[in-house]
C-alpha cells in the first residue's frame, strides 16, 4: 500500500501523493534552470536612432522636412545644436550640427526611404530644383532594380546619400 504521508523537505503544494515525488521535483528543477537559461539570453538590440552631424543644421532639418517628409519629434537638448526626426515609429534622426565642413559619402553607405510612387517624387523634386541621379550616377535618372522597384538617389545639403524607392516591404 502506497504511503500518503508526505516526504520531509517537499513543500505542502508541491506535495501530489499519487505523483512520484522525485520525478517532480526533477520537473521542477529542470523547468527552473530551463528558465534561467532562457532568461539568461542577452537582448535583442533594436534600431532606435540614426545620427548625421552637419555643418548647418538649419538646411538640413529643412532638407529633410520639406524634401523628404519627416516631421520633428521633441528633443531633449534645446540648445540648437539638434533636431530630431521620426523616421518609423520609435525611430529618429538625430540631426547634429557641428561639422566643420561638407565630406565625400559613398552612395553604398546611405538612408533609404520608401515612397508610394519614385515617379511622383521625382516630379516633386523637379518641381523644387533638386537634382538627382540613379545607381550608376546619371543625373535626373531612375533606376529599375530586377525585383521592379524603382530608385533614385539625392544628397542632402552635407553630402550625405539618400535612397527613395518605391519598396513595398
Amino acid at each position: 500500500m502506497k504511503s500518503t504521508r508526505k516526504p520531509s523537505g517537499c513543500a505542502s503544494f508541491l506535495y501530489l501523493p499519487e505523483t512520484n515525488y522525485y520525478s517532480m521535483r526533477f520537473a521542477l528543477v529542470a523547468l527552473l534552470l530551463l528558465t534561467n537559461l532562457v532568461s539568461a539570453q542577452p537582448p535583442k538590440a533594436k534600431l532606435n536612432h540614426l545620427a548625421i552631424y552637419v555643418t548647418d543644421i538649419n538646411a538640413s532639418a529643412t532638407f529633410y522636412q520639406d524634401i523628404i517628409g519627416l516631421e520633428t519629434v521633441p528633443e531633449p537638448f534645446h540648445d540648437g545644436k539638434h533636431v530630431w526626426l521620426s523616421i518609423a515609429p520609435g525611430i529618429t534622426l538625430h540631426i547634429i550640427e557641428g561639422a566643420e565642413a561638407r565630406k565625400t559619402y559613398y552612395k553604398n553607405q546611405h538612408m533609404c526611404f520608401s515612397v508610394s510612387s519614385v515617379d511622383i517624387f521625382a516630379d516633386q523634386l523637379r518641381k523644387k530644383n533638386m537634382v538627382w541621379e540613379d545607381r550608376d550616377g546619371k543625373k535626373l535618372a531612375i533606376t529599375t532594380r530586377v525585383d521592379g522597384v524603382k530608385q533614385l538617389w539625392l544628397q542632402d545639403p552635407d553630402g550625405y546619400w539618400v535612397e527613395i524607392n518605391d519598396a513595398k516591404e
